[in-house]
């Protein structure tokens, strides 16, 4: 058999067995799939060597993280004005000060150098709605709350990893300085919105005269059970993000956020059935995803980080605390309680491994010292937070009420 799909063969069937326990035992999906990738992988059996893939990984990890985010798009309302300025004002004070403390930390914590620790603040900015939303849904959350913490990670993950894409480009000595990093990231989120918006239109137009059609030949069909609007969408997200990559690089997430947004305000109840399919299709990309990339990681890439890195890592997730409460300075509705719990749900997931993953190997290529100290601080933030979080936040939700019974 031919090792690459020996290889995609180990990986499916390792997180679909995580999953499986997960729904026996009511352990956090998040975690088992962490835990499997580990353990199939370079740091344990070493069944699944993901470099085997070379290349083809990034683009394909790409598409599929593009999915998850077009999913929370087409789920993202924020009824009310009192859960958009919460959301605006939380996002906000936490890219200045989330930034800020991350990069401080992993330079005094970690002995990152200061250029390093800036590209690692970058990756740790986003909160992972691969991650956050399964959990918010395993632990229900109350809706408000999950609502939240979604809209915080579809909008931070992706100016996250367009800043890290910047930094590392000035890093690298791609860009002409500093000051360039501004108008390049207003530049490549914005194109990227509006690429977005564009083609979630076209997308939702396209979707609602199909709907008519079938409607006038007197079959109407239901999304849900018609697999054809699921081809259309998934063939214009795809075209949208690589196309979107192709003439901004690092457009193409806030172009499959903005997207869904488009095609979820549009169409609807309509977008609610399609969102049946593609949740489905996301979740399965999760399953694949996470102990792919968990796979990738040896005990020799976090083992020279020590206890600092472990001091950064609880350190900067004590530090969100004193992030939230700023962000939530005069929010109605939001008291000690619920400001607690969205203290401590901040697990990083997919697109930090990747992000990581790849700029990792073109510092080493290019020569800079500590692209493997970087990529095993990021690696070591997300087992940590998606391990401590995902295993404490249901008990701490429900001890505060903050369920839904």
């Amino acid at each position: 058999m031919n090792r690459l799909e020996l290889l995609w063969g180990e990986a499916f069937f390792a997180g679909s067995l995580a999953q499986l326990v997960a729904r026996l035992t009511g352990l956090p999906a998040v975690v088992l799939l962490l835990g499997v990738g580990l353990l199939i992988g370079r740091a344990g059996l070493n069944l699944v060597q993901p470099e085997a893939l070379g290349h083809g990984l990034e683009p394909l990890v790409g598409l599929l993280v593009s999915l998850v985010l077009f999913d929370g798009g087409l789920n993202l309302r924020l009824a009310g004005r009192d859960l958009q300025r919460t959301v605006v004002q939380v996002v906000l004070v936490r890219a200045v000060f989330g930034l800020l403390g991350a990069a401080v930390l992993a330079h005094l914590l970690a002995g990152l150098d200061w250029p390093l620790a800036w590209l690692f603040s970058a990756v740790a900015l986003a909160t992972g709605p691969t991650v956050v939303t399964p959990m918010v849904q395993q632990m229900r959350l109350i809706p408000v709350l999950g609502q939240i913490l979604e809209a915080e990670g579809l909008i931070l993950e992706p100016v996250g990893a367009v800043l890290a894409l910047l930094l590392l480009q000035l890093i690298l000595g791609d860009l002409a300085g500093l000051s360039s990093v501004p108008s390049l990231l207003m530049l490549r989120l914005g194109g990227g919105a509006a690429i977005g918006a564009a083609g979630g239109w076209l997308l939702s137009e396209l979707l609602r005269r199909l709907q008519a059609l079938q409607a006038d030949t007197g079959a109407p069909v239901r999304i849900s059970e018609d697999t054809l609007p699921l081809q259309l969408s998934l063939g214009a997200l795809f075209l949208l993000v690589s196309g979107s990559e192709g003439l901004l690089p690092g457009a193409g997430l806030p172009a499959a956020v903005a997207a869904g947004v488009v095609v979820g305000l549009r169409l609807d109840k309509e977008a609610t059935q399609l969102d049946e399919l593609i949740r489905q299709l996301a979740q399965l990309a999760i399953t694949v995803l996470f102990p792919l990339l968990a796979a990738d990681l040896s005990w020799a890439e976090l083992s020279p980080l020590g206890l600092g890195g472990v001091a950064c890592v609880l350190v900067l997730m004590l530090y969100r605390w004193l992030v939230i409460q700023l962000g939530a300075i005069g929010l109605p509705g939001l008291g000690w309680r619920e400001k607690l719990i969205l203290s401590w749900i901040a697990p990083r997931g997919i697109v930090s491994a990747a992000v990581a993953s790849l700029f990792a190997l073109q510092l080493e290529a290019a020569g800079v010292p500590g692209a493997s100290a970087l990529k095993g601080l990021v690696f070591l933030m997300i087992l940590l937070t998606v391990g401590l979080q995902g295993f404490s936040a249901p008990a701490l939700a429900r001890r505060l009420g903050l369920v839904e019974v």
